[in-house]
């Protein structure tokens, strides 16, 4: 018996059930929106769901290409009561020509942390890392976490919502010192504004 033509992708309400078959109660919700299909997990069965994924035959998910933190703490105008962070991971089908979402949100606000997916897709180390130095959440099983876009020494993490504009410290380079040295910032914190164009053609726009 041989596969199904890898050219045509089934629907997004198709794939929902065969993610629900093949989940089971690793997962809690699905969401079908602009025809995308968004799982979400418990952080408890998340690695297993995410070895499901990969292997089982109707999900084949071989590739991982996307992974990001979220920041949920403004999302909503505050109204949001849900956990603050969430990592969210994009997966590629290429022998079926689907593709999934799948989010799963941090059990622990102050220490948010999940199970890191390099065992399974080395592509995610990279990213996994670029969550951890800009969101603080702990990949648990990540061989080599650690910062991969700020500096050595930089304090807390820039895409946090609650994280200043113009951040902590500036370095700056210091003549007397022969050296760079780290100060507090010394940026005077400022809501900017933008400019609203009412004026119609203005600049050549249409």
């Amino acid at each position: 018996m041989t596969d199904a033509n890898p050219a045509l992708a089934i629907s997004p309400e198709s794939l929902q059930e065969v993610l629900a078959a093949a989940l089971g109660d690793k997962a809690t919700r699905f969401v079908v929106r602009l025809g995308e299909v968004t799982v979400i997990v418990s952080p408890e069965n998340y690695l297993a769901a995410m070895q499901i994924l990969r292997d089982a035959p109707g999900c084949r998910f071989e590739q991982l290409i996307d992974l990001c933190g979220v920041d949920y703490s403004e999302y909503r105008d505050g109204l949001w009561e849900g956990a603050r962070f969430a990592a969210v991971t994009h997966l590629l089908s290429v022998s079926l020509n689907q593709r999934v979402r799948v989010k799963v949100f941090c059990a622990d606000d102050d220490m948010p942390m999940v199970a890191s997916v390099t065992p399974l897709w080395s592509s995610a180390n990279w990213f996994e890392r670029e969550a951890f130095d800009l969101f603080g959440i702990v990949f648990e099983g990540h061989e080599d976490l650690r910062r991969i876009l700020t500096d050595y020494g930089f304090i807390g993490h820039p895409f946090r919502k609650d994280f200043p504009l113009s951040g902590h410290v500036e370095m700056k380079y210091d003549a007397d010192m022969k050296r760079v040295v780290y100060q507090p910032v010394s940026i005077e914190p400022r809501v900017v504004t933008p400019r609203i164009i009412r004026e119609d053609n203005y600049g050549g726009l249409h």
